[in-house]
């Protein structure tokens, strides 16, 4: 506790903001909840310096510890309670229904939480209306709201918590079953929202008779729309259209066709700098929309195998402020050397490119590479046209790039070999499931640049030698040398089918260890006999 032993055993009472109580022991004895405030007993003859701390300075301590740490410090005394209480201004709960009788002394305790998480299982009955009005009651200056799987929360309930607080900064919600009415009194009622994510709002009704959402009083104030998995995201058109001051949109596996949603948007909504599209159905029409942001920074096109080099190049014709390009092309090959000259040439300040799914030739790179003087992070994953010569021409001519991940290409340790008198500023380097990169190989890259930190995750067993079993076919069981890795964009998919086949690999040499174990044990009671 930060007191200094010493040989004097003498009892004293000092007075200060909380009166304490000291008594001579030759260990350091904690007795919370003994008086109003703190009981310690302290060391012999010890200086109680921290219960000197004024309240204000212990909450800053509290502030700056982990989540189980203050627990533990809040079991202390009575004082420590109550301080890390007051100062506990972020806070998760298990929204299940038995929460409800909780609440109050919950929220007694802790009475200045700003930002409230309410998660609850999905095998679980969640928290209903009465709950969360009670919250909002409790919580009036809450900022922040974070809603998981609270299934029991109807329209009625998000109306009234709307009501109650309308500090309301930051919404997401997710697998929740209120609708449209539900969320439009958020927006009328919370006029000083700034970010607003939605993902899997079930009772968003679908086709014609969905009824739209937003603008409300938020419109003026929101500067981040994230949607993700909704049957009918695009009934939040009037909300998206009229946030003027909108910054970032995120639009994630939304059904329907955005195409003429980003038109609208785009004519009105000139503010934006992020946006980010995942598996949506645009095409080249909607990328030329976006182009008109002119002030746009920041762009991820993930898996919309619509979009072409066309509409590629229209966007970086206008957009040349862009400093992050994340493509995922789907192996559609229809983004190529083509797209990426033009992002290259129009676009100076690229700082970070990630290509998936993509085949760029050293063509496209070497453009971007000699035009693009700040590109500082570039990945390069699943492509089947990056070689030793894409790898050596970026190691020759991008002496900004920091950071380098080259992932399911076809690469050596050639392409080694020569980033390792490249890139003079380069501090990471991660490899993964390039067949042709040995350990060798980044062995000696790290030797030739010992500041560079090389990561090398081949995801390919070693091969054993005859001579240690790797090679047993006594028993009818062959152990692989190695086992290759499918070529499936899909990450998870990857990395299921890698960690299944390792599985595979490790249950047969198993087998193979209990066999030869049983015959050797067959062997020794023969020879006993």
């Amino acid at each position: 506790m930060g007191q200094s032993a010493s040989v004097a055993a003498t009892p004293s009472r000092r007075e200060s903001n909380h009166s304490h109580r000291y008594k001579s022991k030759s260990t350091a004895v904690i007795s919370p909840m003994i008086s109003d405030e703190s009981d310690v007993q302290l060391l012999d003859g010890a200086n109680d310096y921290i219960s000197n701390l004024p309240d204000e300075c212990l909450a800053c301590i509290f502030q700056s510890l982990s989540t189980a740490d203050r627990k533990k410090c809040s079991l202390v005394c009575r004082r420590w309670l109550r301080i890390e209480g007051q100062s506990r201004h972020r806070l998760s709960l298990n929204a299940q229904s038995d929460l409800l009788s909780l609440i109050p002394s919950i929220f007694s305790r802790f009475d200045v939480v700003t930002k409230l998480a309410l998660k609850c299982d999905r095998r679980s009955v969640s928290i209903g209306d009465d709950a969360l009005i009670l919250i909002s009651l409790r919580c009036r200056n809450l900022t922040r709201l974070k809603l998981r799987a609270c299934r029991e929360l109807t329209d009625a309930g998000m109306s009234a918590f709307a009501k109650n607080c309308k500090g309301l900064k930051k919404l997401s919600c997710g697998s929740c079953t209120f609708g449209a009415k539900g969320m439009n009194a958020v927006l009328d009622n919370c006029s000083n929202l700034e970010e607003l994510s939605v993902k899997r709002l079930r009772g968003i009704t679908d086709g014609a008779t969905a009824e739209p959402i937003g603008p409300g009083q938020a419109s003026s104030s929101l500067k981040t729309i994230c949607l993700k998995e909704l049957y009918n995201g695009q009934c939040f058109g009037p909300l998206i259209i009229g946030a003027k001051n909108l910054r970032t949109l995120k639009l994630f596996r939304c059904s329907g066709d955005w195409d003429k949603l980003l038109q609208l948007v785009t004519d009105r909504v000139t503010s934006l700098v992020e946006i980010h599209v995942e598996r949506i159905q645009v095409t080249d029409v909607g990328l030329a929309a976006i182009s008109n942001c002119s002030d746009l920074e920041i762009l991820h096109l993930v898996k919309t195998p619509e979009c072409t080099n066309l509409g590629l190049a229209a966007l970086s014709e206008r957009c040349r402020l862009l400093r992050k390009l994340h493509i995922d092309g789907w192996k559609a090959n229809r983004i190529g050397d083509e797209g990426l000259i033009s992002v290259a040439k129009c676009c100076p300040n690229l700082q970070e490119l990630v290509l998936i799914g993509v085949n760029p030739t050293k063509l496209s790179l070497e453009v971007l590479v000699s035009n693009c003087q700040n590109l500082e992070r570039l990945a390069l994953c699943g492509s089947d046209t990056v070689g030793d010569v894409e790898i050596s021409c970026i190691a020759a001519k991008c002496t900004a790039l920091k950071k380098l991940c080259i992932k399911s290409c076809q690469v050596t340790d050639h392409g080694m070999e020569a980033l390792a008198s490249g890139c003079p500023n380069l501090i990471k380097v991660k490899v993964k499931k390039c067949r042709g990169v040995t350990t060798e190989g980044a062995d000696w890259l790290r030797a030739r640049r010992e500041l560079v930190v090389v990561n090398l995750d081949s995801c390919e067993p070693e091969q054993q030698d005859p001579s240690d079993g790797g090679g047993l076919q006594d028993n009818g069981i062959e152990i692989p040398p190695q086992i290759a890795a499918p070529s499936i964009p899909s990450a998870s998919t990857s990395r299921s089918t890698s960690f299944k086949a390792r599985l595979g690999l490790l249950s047969g040499r198993n087998l193979v260890a209990c066999t030869l174990r049983r015959w050797s044990g067959v062997n020794n009671s023969s020879r006993n006999i």
